[in-house]
C-alpha cells in the first residue's frame, strides 16, 4: 500500500532545430548564491509556458516589468501547477514569521508559524559541523526533490551563525506517542482499533522504505531520528507523517569519510556514511551506543521499537518503583516484548488490553515477530526496511480481511451488573 507519489516532470524550452517539447526531470541550477546566509535566491530558475491565442507554445521567463496583464495572469495560474523550488530564506523572514521566536511554540526548538503565506513549522538545530552555502544548497535542493505520502515536506531552509532553520509544511494531527498514551487519561487512546494500528505500521514502513531506497533519486539516506514522537498521525485518515527527514543530512550530523573539498563530496548510502552522536533514550541500536555511526541498520532497530509501542502502547523505555526502598527499575519495551513472546499466550496478555482482546492472533504474532527481528542485536542480521514493509503490508491486508469478516460496524458491551 506504498503511497509513492510520481516524480514531478518540466518541460523544456522550444529550440529552432527541435521544435516539439521534450520532457525531463527536474534538476537544480548550479547558479551560485551569495555567502550571505540571509540570501533569498530559489535553488532553481522558474520557467513556464505561456499559451497564446493562436495555442501556440512559447517559452518565457517570469519577470519583466514590460508583461501584460494578461501575461501575468497566465504566470499566476500557471505557477501553482509547478513544483516549488526549495528555499534558502533570509533569516530576518524566519525571525518575523515567528515573532522573534517567542509565539506559537510546539516545543522547545519548534514553532509555527505562517511564511510567505504557507502555514509551516520552523525547527531550530545546531550544525554538528560548518556547511558552506554552496554545499547546503546541493543537499537541500536534493532532499527537496524526494516526495513521499508518509513524510512531512521539507520547504527550505534558513542559517544564522551555527544554527540551521529547516522550514516543514505544518501536518494538522498528534504526534503517535500521545496518540498512544492519553496522560490524562491513560485508559483512553485514539487508536482503539486494530486495524488503524496496522495502518500506522504500514504507512511507516513504506515511509522509511523510501527513506532508505528511493530518496535523494536512488541514493538513499539514514533518518536518524525515528521515534514516536516524530511521527505525525495526521486527522484526516489517520495516515502517518515522518518528520525531521533531511535533518541529519543538513545538520551535518552525516559525515563523508570520502576524500576531497566540501564542494566536491556527493550524499551516498549509508555504509559509506558516519553519523555524530545523536539519538533519543530507548531507540538508539546497541552498536550505536557504541560507535556513535547510524546506519540505515540503526533506523531499523529505531522502527522495530516504534511497532513494539503500536502494539503493546507501552513507552520505549520507563522507570517503575522497585520494593519498598524507593528506588527504579528500567523497564524496556524491547524486552517486555521478548519475554512475552518466550510465554506460552504472552502474546495475547503483551498486546494493549485497550483493543480489548479484538485483534488477529495469527497477525499479532507475526508483527511482534517483525518488530523482534528488526532490534536483533546484531545489525547484520536485521532485515532491510524493503522486504518489512512487503512484510506489514501482507499482514495490514490481512487485517482488514479479519476485520470486514468479524463486522466492527457492530458494538459489543458486556456488564455483570444484576439487573
Amino acid at each position: 500500500m506504498c503511497k509513492s507519489k510520481k516524480s514531478t516532470t518540466v518541460v523544456q524550452p522550444t529550440t529552432r532545430n527541435n521544435p516539439h517539447p521534450q520532457r525531463t526531470s527536474t534538476t537544480s541550477s548550479s547558479s551560485n548564491l551569495p555567502s550571505s546566509s540571509t540570501s533569498e535566491v530559489p535553488i532553481t530558475e522558474s520557467r513556464s509556458y505561456i499559451y497564446n491565442n493562436s495555442k501556440q507554445k512559447q517559452w518565457s521567463k517570469t519577470s519583466s516589468s514590460s508583461s501584460s496583464i494578461s501575461t501575468h495572469s497566465s504566470l499566476s495560474s500557471l505557477k501553482h501547477a509547478l513544483p516549488e523550488n526549495p528555499h534558502i530564506y533570509p533569516f530576518s523572514d524566519i525571525s518575523s514569521a515567528t515573532n522573534n521566536f517567542s509565539a506559537n511554540r510546539l516545543s522547545s526548538n519548534s514553532f509555527r508559524c505562517s511564511l510567505h503565506n504557507r502555514d509551516v513549522v520552523v525547527f531550530q538545530r545546531k550544525f554538528r559541523r560548518q556547511i558552506h552555502l554552496p554545499e547546503l544548497r546541493d543537499r537541500l535542493a536534493l532532499i527537496c526533490r524526494s516526495h513521499h505520502s508518509s513524510l512531512v515536506k521539507l520547504l527550505g531552509a534558513s542559517v544564522s551563525g551555527s544554527y540551521i532553520y529547516l522550514v516543514y509544511d505544518f501536518v494538522p494531527g498528534a504526534n503517535l506517542s500521545d496518540c498512544l498514551r492519553n496522560r490524562r487519561n491513560p485508559s483512553f487512546t485514539d487508536l482503539n482499533t486494530w486495524t488503524s494500528r496496522m495502518l500506522i505500521a504500514s504507512d511507516l514502513a513504506h515511509g522509511l522504505d523510501y527513506v532508505h531506497n528511493f530518496a535523494g533519486s536512488g541514493s538513499g539516506f539514514v533518518h536518524n531520528h525515528i521515534k514516536s514522537s516524530s511521527i505525525i498521525v495526521a486527522e484526516e485518515n489517520f495516515g502517518v507523517k515522518i518528520c525531521h527527514f533531511g535533518t541529519s543530512e543538513l545538520c551535518g550530523e552525516s559525515v563523508d569519510d570520502t576524500a576531497g573539498s566540501d564542494s566536491g563530496r556527493k550524499l551516498k548510502k549509508s555504509g559509506s556514511k558516519g553519523v555524530r552522536f545523536e539519538g533519543t533514550r530507548g531507540y538508539m541500536a546497541p552498536e550505536f551506543l557504541v560507535t556513535g555511526v547510524a546506519t540505515q541498520k540503526t533506523d531499523v532497530y529505531a522502527f522495530g521499537v516504534v511497532v513494539l509501542e503500536i502494539l503493546s502502547g507501552e513507552e520505549a523505555v520507563r522507570f517503575e518503583l522497585e520494593g519498598n526502598e524507593g528506588g527504579y527499575k528500567r523497564v524496556s519495551v524491547v524486552e517486555t516484548a521478548k519475554e512475552a513472546w518466550k510465554e506460552h499466550g504472552g502474546v495475547r496478555k503483551w498486546v494493549d488490553r485497550r483493543l480489548k482482546d479484538s485483534f488477529p492472533m495469527d497477525v499479532a504474532e507475526k508483527m511482534i515477530r517483525v518488530g523482534l527481528e528488526c532490534v536483533g542485536d546484531d545489525p547484520n542480521e536485521r532485515p532491510d526496511m524493503g522486504r518489512v514493509s512487503m512484510e506489514v503490508s501482507k499482514l495490514y491486508l490481512e487485517s482488514k480481511e479479519w476485520e470486514e469478516k468479524l463486522g466492527t460496524n457492530i458494538d459489543f458491551s458486556v456488564s455483570l451488573a444484576p439487573r
